[in-house]
Protein backbone atom coordinates (compact mmCIF):
# COMPACT_ATOMS: atom_id res chain seq x y z
CA UNK A 1 0.00 0.00 0.00
CA UNK A 2 2.83 2.15 0.90
CA UNK A 3 4.32 1.34 -2.04
CA UNK A 4 1.41 2.45 -4.47
CA UNK A 5 -0.39 5.30 -2.89
CA UNK A 6 -0.29 8.64 -4.53
CA UNK A 7 -1.92 10.39 -2.04
CA UNK A 8 0.02 11.64 1.24
CA UNK A 9 1.10 8.90 3.59
CA UNK A 10 2.99 8.63 6.77
CA UNK A 11 3.17 4.89 8.48
CA UNK A 12 4.65 3.90 11.57
CA UNK A 13 6.40 0.20 11.06
CA UNK A 14 6.82 -1.04 14.13
CA UNK A 15 7.64 -4.67 15.51
CA UNK A 16 4.42 -5.33 17.26
CA UNK A 17 2.08 -8.89 15.91
CA UNK A 18 -2.10 -8.09 16.82
CA UNK A 19 -1.64 -4.91 19.49
CA UNK A 20 -1.87 -1.54 19.28
CA UNK A 21 1.47 0.23 19.86
CA UNK A 22 0.65 1.93 22.99
CA UNK A 23 0.05 -1.49 24.42
CA UNK A 24 2.11 -3.85 22.95
CA UNK A 25 3.76 -6.94 24.14
CA UNK A 26 7.18 -7.65 23.66
CA UNK A 27 7.54 -3.83 23.11
CA UNK A 28 8.59 -1.15 22.70
CA UNK A 29 5.48 0.24 23.34
CA UNK A 30 4.79 4.10 22.37
CA UNK A 31 2.42 6.98 22.36
CA UNK A 32 1.54 6.80 18.96
CA UNK A 33 -2.48 8.62 19.25
CA UNK A 34 -0.74 11.97 19.26
CA UNK A 35 0.89 11.60 15.72
CA UNK A 36 -2.63 10.44 14.44
CA UNK A 37 -4.47 13.41 15.72
CA UNK A 38 -1.59 15.72 13.86
CA UNK A 39 -2.12 13.82 10.86
CA UNK A 40 -5.41 14.37 10.77
CA UNK A 41 -5.34 17.75 11.73
CA UNK A 42 -3.30 18.75 8.70
CA UNK A 43 -5.40 16.87 6.34
CA UNK A 44 -9.01 17.46 7.87
CA UNK A 45 -8.77 20.21 9.73
CA UNK A 46 -6.27 22.52 7.40
CA UNK A 47 -3.75 22.91 10.10
CA UNK A 48 -0.11 23.05 9.52
CA UNK A 49 0.90 20.58 11.81
CA UNK A 50 4.86 19.87 10.64
CA UNK A 51 4.00 16.01 10.31
CA UNK A 52 4.86 16.19 6.40
CA UNK A 53 8.44 17.82 7.11
CA UNK A 54 9.54 14.55 8.82
CA UNK A 55 9.96 11.42 7.33
CA UNK A 56 7.40 9.60 5.82
CA UNK A 57 8.10 6.23 7.14
CA UNK A 58 9.17 5.59 10.59
CA UNK A 59 10.31 1.94 10.89
CA UNK A 60 11.94 0.33 14.02
CA UNK A 61 14.71 -1.82 12.63
CA UNK A 62 15.03 -5.21 14.55
CA UNK A 63 18.21 -6.17 16.02
CA UNK A 64 19.37 -9.58 16.60
CA UNK A 65 17.96 -11.64 19.94
CA UNK A 66 17.88 -15.48 20.59
CA UNK A 67 14.66 -17.03 20.41
CA UNK A 68 12.82 -16.45 23.28
CA UNK A 69 8.73 -16.47 23.45
CA UNK A 70 8.94 -14.51 26.42
CA UNK A 71 10.92 -11.47 25.55
CA UNK A 72 9.90 -8.06 27.17
CA UNK A 73 11.31 -5.55 24.40
CA UNK A 74 12.49 -6.64 21.33
CA UNK A 75 16.04 -4.28 21.00
CA UNK A 76 16.55 -2.47 17.73
CA UNK A 77 15.91 1.24 16.75
CA UNK A 78 13.72 3.75 15.26
CA UNK A 79 14.47 4.99 11.90
CA UNK A 80 13.46 7.73 9.58
CA UNK A 81 12.68 7.15 5.74
CA UNK A 82 11.30 9.41 2.97
CA UNK A 83 10.17 6.53 0.71
CA UNK A 84 8.78 2.88 0.56
CA UNK A 85 10.81 1.05 -0.62
CA UNK A 86 13.85 2.62 0.64
CA UNK A 87 15.68 4.27 -1.99
CA UNK A 88 18.85 2.44 -1.28
CA UNK A 89 17.42 -1.14 -0.96
CA UNK A 90 19.73 -3.57 -2.85
CA UNK A 91 18.29 -6.51 -4.55
CA UNK A 92 20.82 -9.08 -2.96
CA UNK A 93 20.35 -13.20 -4.47
CA UNK A 94 21.23 -16.32 -2.58
CA UNK A 95 21.77 -19.56 -4.33
CA UNK A 96 20.92 -22.75 -2.80
CA UNK A 97 23.72 -25.37 -2.96
CA UNK A 98 23.76 -29.37 -3.04
CA UNK A 99 25.46 -29.11 0.27
CA UNK A 100 22.84 -26.88 1.52
CA UNK A 101 24.85 -23.62 1.84
CA UNK A 102 23.68 -20.71 0.52
CA UNK A 103 26.06 -18.36 -1.33
CA UNK A 104 26.27 -15.36 -3.96
CA UNK A 105 27.19 -17.63 -7.39
CA UNK A 106 24.60 -20.22 -8.93
CA UNK A 107 25.35 -24.04 -8.00
CA UNK A 108 25.78 -27.24 -9.95
CA UNK A 109 21.96 -28.72 -10.54
CA UNK A 110 21.03 -31.06 -7.80
CA UNK A 111 17.62 -32.42 -6.52
CA UNK A 112 16.54 -32.36 -2.89
CA UNK A 113 13.57 -34.85 -1.29
CA UNK A 114 11.28 -34.26 1.58
CA UNK A 115 9.05 -36.41 3.34
CA UNK A 116 5.84 -34.93 3.98
CA UNK A 117 5.31 -35.21 7.49
CA UNK A 118 2.14 -33.66 8.86
CA UNK A 119 2.67 -32.58 12.72
CA UNK A 120 6.36 -30.73 11.55
CA UNK A 121 6.62 -26.64 12.05
CA UNK A 122 4.54 -26.38 15.55
CA UNK A 123 7.73 -24.31 16.38
CA UNK A 124 6.70 -21.52 13.86
CA UNK A 125 4.53 -20.41 15.81
CA UNK A 126 0.10 -20.25 15.30
CA UNK A 127 0.94 -17.09 13.00
CA UNK A 128 3.56 -15.37 11.26
CA UNK A 129 5.17 -12.41 13.37
CA UNK A 130 5.26 -14.01 17.13
CA UNK A 131 8.08 -14.07 18.90
CA UNK A 132 8.66 -17.75 19.37
CA UNK A 133 10.90 -20.50 20.48
CA UNK A 134 14.28 -22.11 18.51
CA UNK A 135 13.35 -23.32 15.60
CA UNK A 136 15.80 -26.46 15.05
CA UNK A 137 13.05 -28.64 15.87
CA UNK A 138 10.99 -27.46 12.67
CA UNK A 139 13.82 -27.32 10.65
CA UNK A 140 14.54 -30.92 11.43
CA UNK A 141 11.78 -31.70 9.22
CA UNK A 142 12.90 -28.99 6.44
CA UNK A 143 14.97 -28.04 3.77
CA UNK A 144 17.84 -26.14 5.21
CA UNK A 145 20.44 -23.78 3.16
CA UNK A 146 22.93 -21.66 5.40
CA UNK A 147 25.50 -18.97 4.33
CA UNK A 148 28.78 -19.19 5.91
CA UNK A 149 29.78 -16.86 9.15
CA UNK A 150 28.85 -13.14 7.74
CA UNK A 151 32.24 -10.78 7.99
CA UNK A 152 29.97 -7.76 8.71
CA UNK A 153 26.34 -6.96 10.03
CA UNK A 154 24.12 -7.41 7.40
CA UNK A 155 20.51 -5.23 7.58
CA UNK A 156 17.74 -6.07 5.40
CA UNK A 157 14.25 -4.05 5.58
CA UNK A 158 11.03 -5.33 3.22
CA UNK A 159 9.69 -8.32 1.87
CA UNK A 160 12.29 -11.04 1.41
CA UNK A 161 11.26 -13.81 -1.74
CA UNK A 162 12.30 -18.02 -1.98
CA UNK A 163 11.89 -18.92 -5.79
CA UNK A 164 11.15 -22.40 -5.66
CA UNK A 165 11.46 -24.42 -8.53
CA UNK A 166 9.41 -27.29 -6.68
CA UNK A 167 7.76 -30.34 -7.62
CA UNK A 168 5.21 -33.50 -5.30
CA UNK A 169 4.19 -36.78 -5.92
CA UNK A 170 0.53 -35.87 -5.00
CA UNK A 171 -2.21 -33.14 -6.74
CA UNK A 172 -1.72 -31.00 -3.58
CA UNK A 173 1.12 -29.55 -1.67
CA UNK A 174 1.96 -26.60 0.20
CA UNK A 175 5.60 -24.93 0.51
CA UNK A 176 6.93 -22.60 3.27
CA UNK A 177 9.99 -21.10 3.91
CA UNK A 178 10.92 -19.39 6.17
CA UNK A 179 13.97 -17.06 6.77
CA UNK A 180 16.44 -17.55 10.39
CA UNK A 181 19.39 -15.90 12.37
CA UNK A 182 21.51 -18.61 13.35
CA UNK A 183 23.60 -17.93 15.98
CA UNK A 184 27.29 -18.87 16.52
CA UNK A 185 25.80 -21.39 19.09
CA UNK A 186 23.80 -22.85 16.87
CA UNK A 187 20.53 -21.45 18.20
CA UNK A 188 18.12 -20.33 15.71
CA UNK A 189 15.72 -17.43 15.79
CA UNK A 190 12.90 -16.66 12.96
CA UNK A 191 13.41 -13.46 11.55
CA UNK A 192 9.97 -13.62 8.60
CA UNK A 193 8.62 -16.20 6.30
CA UNK A 194 5.42 -17.18 4.55
CA UNK A 195 4.05 -20.16 2.57
CA UNK A 196 1.87 -21.08 -1.16
CA UNK A 197 -0.25 -23.83 -2.01
CA UNK A 198 0.85 -25.48 -4.97
CA UNK A 199 -3.06 -25.33 -5.86
CA UNK A 200 -2.59 -21.21 -5.78
CA UNK A 201 0.75 -21.53 -7.94
CA UNK A 202 -1.35 -19.24 -10.62
CA UNK A 203 -4.69 -17.84 -9.06
CA UNK A 204 -6.13 -18.09 -5.84
CA UNK A 205 -9.58 -18.01 -6.87
CA UNK A 206 -9.09 -20.82 -9.52
CA UNK A 207 -7.22 -23.16 -8.10
CA UNK A 208 -5.80 -25.96 -9.93
CA UNK A 209 -4.17 -29.50 -8.80
CA UNK A 210 -0.75 -30.25 -9.42
CA UNK A 211 0.59 -32.52 -12.23
CA UNK A 212 2.76 -35.08 -10.06
CA UNK A 213 6.39 -34.85 -11.01
CA UNK A 214 5.97 -31.68 -12.59
CA UNK A 215 8.64 -28.89 -11.48
CA UNK A 216 7.02 -25.75 -11.14
CA UNK A 217 8.32 -22.25 -10.80
CA UNK A 218 7.24 -20.83 -7.12
CA UNK A 219 7.22 -17.81 -5.70
CA UNK A 220 6.87 -17.32 -2.14
CA UNK A 221 7.14 -13.36 -0.95
CA UNK A 222 7.55 -13.51 2.58
CA UNK A 223 5.90 -11.19 5.23
CA UNK A 224 7.43 -7.66 5.72
CA UNK A 225 10.35 -7.55 8.46
CA UNK A 226 13.67 -5.51 9.26
CA UNK A 227 16.35 -7.25 10.72
CA UNK A 228 20.20 -7.03 11.43
CA UNK A 229 21.97 -10.14 11.19
CA UNK A 230 24.93 -9.43 12.97
CA UNK A 231 28.68 -10.28 12.13
CA UNK A 232 29.50 -13.92 12.99
CA UNK A 233 26.29 -15.19 11.98
CA UNK A 234 24.78 -17.00 9.50
CA UNK A 235 21.52 -16.60 7.38
CA UNK A 236 19.24 -19.34 6.86
CA UNK A 237 16.60 -20.65 4.27
CA UNK A 238 14.13 -23.06 5.85
CA UNK A 239 12.21 -24.85 2.98
CA UNK A 240 9.35 -27.36 4.13
CA UNK A 241 5.77 -28.63 3.40
CA UNK A 242 4.27 -28.46 6.50
CA UNK A 243 3.82 -25.86 8.77
CA UNK A 244 1.46 -27.85 11.66
CA UNK A 245 -1.17 -26.06 13.11
CA UNK A 246 -1.06 -22.93 11.87
CA UNK A 247 -1.51 -24.23 8.36
CA UNK A 248 -4.21 -27.37 7.30
CA UNK A 249 -2.69 -30.54 6.51
CA UNK A 250 -2.98 -31.33 2.90
CA UNK A 251 -4.65 -34.61 2.42
CA UNK A 252 -1.72 -37.00 0.59
CA UNK A 253 1.27 -38.74 1.40
CA UNK A 254 3.86 -37.61 -0.56
CA UNK A 255 7.62 -36.41 -1.30
CA UNK A 256 8.08 -33.03 -2.33
CA UNK A 257 11.61 -32.16 -4.06
CA UNK A 258 13.05 -28.59 -4.97
CA UNK A 259 15.61 -28.15 -7.63
CA UNK A 260 19.11 -26.53 -6.67
CA UNK A 261 21.74 -24.98 -9.20
CA UNK A 262 21.72 -22.59 -12.25
CA UNK A 263 20.59 -19.71 -12.37
CA UNK A 264 17.13 -20.89 -11.85
CA UNK A 265 17.55 -23.25 -9.34
CA UNK A 266 16.30 -22.64 -5.69
CA UNK A 267 17.20 -18.89 -4.23
CA UNK A 268 16.58 -16.46 -2.03
CA UNK A 269 16.34 -12.52 -2.77
CA UNK A 270 16.93 -10.33 -0.11
CA UNK A 271 16.15 -6.73 0.13
CA UNK A 272 19.73 -5.34 1.66
CA UNK A 273 19.74 -1.59 3.01
CA UNK A 274 22.84 -0.43 3.54
CA UNK A 275 23.72 1.80 6.05
CA UNK A 276 23.51 5.45 5.72
CA UNK A 277 23.48 7.97 8.57
CA UNK A 278 19.11 9.32 9.13
CA UNK A 279 16.78 10.75 11.68
CA UNK A 280 16.35 8.40 14.56
CA UNK A 281 12.63 9.76 15.03
CA UNK A 282 12.02 9.87 19.08
CA UNK A 283 8.45 8.62 20.50
CA UNK A 284 6.98 9.70 23.80
CA UNK A 285 5.98 6.62 26.26
CA UNK A 286 2.69 5.57 26.30
CA UNK A 287 -0.31 7.57 28.10
CA UNK A 288 -1.60 4.66 29.91
CA UNK A 289 -5.11 5.70 31.52
CA UNK A 290 -5.27 4.00 35.20
CA UNK A 291 -8.70 2.17 34.90
CA UNK A 292 -11.41 4.02 36.30
CA UNK A 293 -12.22 2.75 40.07
CA UNK A 294 -13.10 -0.58 41.04
CA UNK A 295 -11.85 -1.75 37.96
CA UNK A 296 -9.09 -4.48 37.91
CA UNK A 297 -7.85 -6.84 35.41
CA UNK A 298 -6.18 -9.87 36.16
CA UNK A 299 -3.93 -12.20 33.95
CA UNK A 300 -4.27 -12.07 29.85
CA UNK A 301 -5.87 -14.33 27.51
CA UNK A 302 -2.78 -14.50 25.24
CA UNK A 303 0.09 -15.96 25.16
CA UNK A 304 -1.22 -18.45 27.68
CA UNK A 305 0.04 -21.69 27.92
CA UNK A 306 0.96 -23.98 24.78
CA UNK A 307 2.01 -27.69 24.51
CA UNK A 308 3.01 -29.97 22.18
CA UNK A 309 2.57 -34.01 22.83
CA UNK A 310 3.74 -36.44 20.29
CA UNK A 311 2.40 -40.07 20.78
CA UNK A 312 5.60 -41.84 19.18
CA UNK A 313 3.26 -45.49 19.08
CA UNK A 314 0.50 -43.94 17.08
CA UNK A 315 2.91 -41.03 14.86
CA UNK A 316 -0.15 -38.68 15.97
CA UNK A 317 1.05 -35.05 17.61
CA UNK A 318 -1.40 -33.30 19.52
CA UNK A 319 -0.70 -29.41 20.38
CA UNK A 320 -2.82 -28.04 23.02
CA UNK A 321 -3.32 -23.77 24.05
CA UNK A 322 -5.47 -22.20 27.03
CA UNK A 323 -5.51 -19.15 28.43
CA UNK A 324 -7.81 -17.60 30.60
CA UNK A 325 -8.66 -14.12 32.34
CA UNK A 326 -10.77 -12.23 34.46
CA UNK A 327 -11.68 -8.29 35.40
CA UNK A 328 -13.46 -7.08 38.53
CA UNK A 329 -16.06 -4.10 37.85
CA UNK A 330 -17.99 -3.12 40.62
CA UNK A 331 -21.15 -4.19 38.95
CA UNK A 332 -19.19 -7.98 39.52
CA UNK A 333 -17.21 -9.94 37.70
CA UNK A 334 -16.07 -10.73 34.18
CA UNK A 335 -14.04 -14.01 33.39
CA UNK A 336 -12.82 -15.92 30.59
CA UNK A 337 -11.44 -19.30 29.46
CA UNK A 338 -10.49 -20.56 26.10
CA UNK A 339 -8.76 -23.62 24.86
CA UNK A 340 -8.05 -25.13 21.26
CA UNK A 341 -7.04 -28.78 20.60
CA UNK A 342 -5.05 -29.50 17.15
CA UNK A 343 -4.48 -33.38 16.35
CA UNK A 344 -2.93 -35.02 13.09
CA UNK A 345 -1.65 -38.68 12.21
CA UNK A 346 1.44 -38.46 9.99
CA UNK A 347 0.32 -41.50 8.35
CA UNK A 348 -2.86 -40.32 7.39
CA UNK A 349 -3.47 -36.45 7.03
CA UNK A 350 -6.52 -36.42 5.23
CA UNK A 351 -7.93 -36.61 8.89
CA UNK A 352 -6.87 -33.66 11.02
CA UNK A 353 -9.48 -32.11 14.21
CA UNK A 354 -9.05 -28.99 16.16
CA UNK A 355 -11.69 -28.09 19.06
CA UNK A 356 -12.49 -24.89 20.48
CA UNK A 357 -13.80 -23.85 23.69
CA UNK A 358 -14.84 -20.76 25.05
CA UNK A 359 -16.76 -19.86 28.21
CA UNK A 360 -17.32 -16.63 29.60
CA UNK A 361 -18.66 -15.83 32.80
CA UNK A 362 -20.84 -12.80 34.38
CA UNK A 363 -21.03 -13.39 37.98
CA UNK A 364 -23.17 -10.83 39.46
CA UNK A 365 -24.56 -10.21 43.20
CA UNK A 366 -27.54 -12.51 42.71
CA UNK A 367 -26.64 -14.72 39.87
CA UNK A 368 -24.42 -16.29 37.24
CA UNK A 369 -24.82 -16.12 33.84
CA UNK A 370 -22.46 -18.39 31.33
CA UNK A 371 -22.06 -18.26 28.02
CA UNK A 372 -20.26 -21.57 26.51
CA UNK A 373 -19.10 -21.99 23.37
CA UNK A 374 -17.42 -25.04 21.68
CA UNK A 375 -16.19 -25.62 17.62
CA UNK A 376 -15.30 -28.59 16.23
CA UNK A 377 -13.86 -28.49 12.74
CA UNK A 378 -12.44 -31.96 11.07
CA UNK A 379 -11.29 -33.13 7.73
CA UNK A 380 -11.23 -36.22 5.69
CA UNK A 381 -9.90 -36.81 1.88
CA UNK A 382 -12.86 -35.41 0.65
CA UNK A 383 -14.44 -32.58 3.00
CA UNK A 384 -14.56 -30.20 5.93
CA UNK A 385 -16.86 -30.87 8.86
CA UNK A 386 -17.51 -28.01 11.03
CA UNK A 387 -20.24 -28.11 13.68
CA UNK A 388 -20.37 -25.45 16.49
CA UNK A 389 -23.16 -25.25 20.09
CA UNK A 390 -23.94 -22.13 22.27
CA UNK A 391 -24.83 -22.71 25.87
CA UNK A 392 -26.73 -19.67 27.84
CA UNK A 393 -26.45 -20.96 31.42
CA UNK A 394 -28.13 -19.22 34.75
CA UNK A 395 -26.15 -20.20 38.27
CA UNK A 396 -25.39 -23.77 36.05
CA UNK A 397 -28.94 -24.58 34.70
CA UNK A 398 -29.01 -24.13 30.27
CA UNK A 399 -31.62 -21.42 29.45
CA UNK A 400 -31.12 -21.43 26.07
CA UNK A 401 -28.96 -23.74 23.13
CA UNK A 402 -28.19 -23.71 19.57
CA UNK A 403 -26.11 -25.40 17.40
CA UNK A 404 -25.40 -25.74 13.90
CA UNK A 405 -23.30 -27.77 11.51
CA UNK A 406 -21.86 -27.80 7.55
CA UNK A 407 -19.70 -30.18 5.46
CA UNK A 408 -17.64 -28.49 3.13
CA UNK A 409 -15.89 -29.50 0.02
CA UNK A 410 -12.10 -29.87 0.26
CA UNK A 411 -11.53 -28.04 -3.28
CA UNK A 412 -8.01 -27.93 -3.70
CA UNK A 413 -7.52 -27.64 0.15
Amino acid sequence: MLANLKAPVKAILGPWNHTYPHDAVPGPAIEWRQEAVRFWDQWLKGRNTGIMDEPRVTVYVRHYHPPDPNLKEIPGEWRGEDAWPVRRTQMKTLYAAGDHTLSGAPAKPDLHALKYVPSAGAEAGFWWGEVLTDQRPADAYSLVYDTPPLDADLEILGMPKALLPASATAPLANWFARLSDVAPDGSVTQVTGAGLSGAQRDSDENPKPLEPGKVYPLEVEMHVTSWVFPRGHRLRLSVSNAVWPMIWPTPYPMTTSLAIGGEQGARLVLPVVPFEERPHPKFLPPDLAPPPPGVRSEGGTWPGEWRATRDQVRQSTRVAWHGSNATQFPWGRETQDEQMTYEVADDNPAVSTVRGEIETGIHLADRVLTLHGVVDFKSDATSFYYTYKRTLLKDGKVIREKSGNETIPRDQQ
